[in-house]
Order: C-alpha cells, then structure tokens, then sequence
C-alpha cells in the first residue's frame, strides 16, 4: 500500500500496554473472534505460509509513474496471495489465547495505519491524487471508489487507512464475499487487511511457524511505509516512495506484539 504522505514520516503509535485509548471507529471494528468466524467459508481467513523473504529492496528508478508503482505492489502482493490457494481456513487463535491473538492484530493494524494513513484513518486518500473522491471514503460504497478510480485514470487511487491500490481493493472485495452495495466502511477496511495479513503469514507468526523478520519483511512489501532490513522502503524512490519509519524502530514494536 502506498503511504498517505510519503515524505511525511508520522509518529507511529504506540503498542506498549501505555497506548492511547481507541477512537470511536477503531472501537466499532476492532479485530475478535467472533469477526474472524463471520460470514461464508470462501471468505475466511486462510492458513498463511512462509514466503521467500527477499532481503534488500530491488533498484528502481524514482522516475517511474504511479500507475506502474501500483502494478508492480500488485503485482508482488498476488504472488503473496497465490501461495495461499487452495489452503483450508483456519482459526487465528488456534494456538493462542484469544486475548493474545486479537490484541496484537489490532495493534499491529494500528501500526501499519500510523505508517499509511496518518491522522485521516480510514478516510485517508493518497494526498497526491490530484481529484479526491467526491465524499470521505467511509461514506462511499465499493462501487462508487471504483467508479471514481475508473473515471480518473493516470492518477494515484491509494484509500482507505491501508491505502488499498485499485487492483487489490478488487481482489480482496471479490475474496471477502463484498458487494459492489457495501459501505467502504472501517469494519470492511479492516477485514481487508486482515487478509492482507494473512497473505503476508499472520498465522503463521501466530503458531510460531514463521520468524518476526520473515513476517517483516512480507508486510514491507505489502505497505510502502513500511521498511525492509535495509532500513528502505521494498518501493524505495519508485515514484517517491519511501519508509516512514527506522527498522530498528519497526523491530521494536514488532517485537513488542510477537515475541520470541
């Protein structure tokens, strides 16, 4: 996903247990049990595995366009995706308490929030779309974000408090069972980027079967604000790109919510 503002590094929130209380909208769709076990079985979250971790961000020109930034972020998310085809759904909180389980998705979904959106959530719009959508994002169905991405071409399109680029908003709407009819709203913003998570191993690290860096790193490259190893976004200067925040400083909150 491509950060709101990416030359604009955003104080992170905090994932000690010293945390600022939730807003309202972060209350209304926070991450439980009973969300993970809702609706059909095509839409549930699928059983994570490791992907190949790539250590260094690849070079990229920072004159290349947006269009072709949010081909290529769709491009590495789908293979993320692919290796998830065909896996069976799978409780997230299998292994762990659910206290456990659900307070660090929620945290970590701050987090990655705080890299993305900045202080607009889940009503964020990339700051370089030069024609905004014509109401807040929450206020909008699925169908009428894609008619605004179809009507204003050649433009950056990230929304959302996970700036969701065009295809992946598809994919992942069509995965989840949603409708063209759905609100935009942050619960479904939420349950999009759960699955997101899951493509990039949640599950995974939630059973002790994947590595904290290894996780990392797939959801560097899923999230632009977000750093490699290298202390560099995996877009780095791929139309302006860059991390928001240090990997010592990623590893630390990381750390904080996977332990071990």
């Amino acid at each position: 996903m491509i950060p709101v503002r990416n030359t604009l590094a955003y104080a992170v929130l905090s994932v000690s247990s010293a945390a600022a209380p939730l807003c309202a909208a972060e209350r209304f769709s926070i991450v439980n049990q009973q969300f993970f076990q809702s609706g059909a079985s095509s839409s549930r979250p699928v059983l994570a595995i490791p992907a190949k971790v790539e250590a260094a961000p690849r070079s990229r020109s920072a004159a290349r366009a947006q269009p072709d930034l949010e081909a290529e972020m769709e491009a590495v998310q789908a293979n993320l995706a692919s290796l998830f085809t065909g896996r069976s759904g799978t409780s997230l909180f299998r292994t762990l308490p659910k206290a456990v389980g659900g307070d660090a998705v929620r945290r970590l979904m701050q987090l990655i929030a705080s890299a993305e959106a900045g202080k607009a959530q889940y009503d964020a719009v990339q700051y370089a779309a030069t024609i905004k959508p014509p109401k807040k994002p929450t206020q909008m169905t699925i169908g009428e974000i894609y008619k605004w991405i179809d009507e204003t071409p050649g433009q950056q399109h990230a929304i959302g408090r996970y700036q969701f680029i065009p295809a992946t908003l598809r994919r992942l709407v069509k995965h989840v069972g949603a409708s063209r009819s759905d609100r935009f709203s942050p619960l479904l913003q939420d349950r999009l980027a759960h699955q997101l998570l899951e493509e990039a191993g949640l599950s995974q690290i939630l059973a002790g079967e994947m590595s904290r860096h290894d996780f990392m790193h797939n959801l560097s490259k899923i999230w632009a604000g977000l750093p490699t190893s290298t202390g560099k976004s995996y877009y780095h200067g791929f139309a302006g790109n860059k991390a928001v925040l240090s990997w010592a400083r990623f590893d630390e909150e990381m750390a904080r919510l996977f332990p071990g």
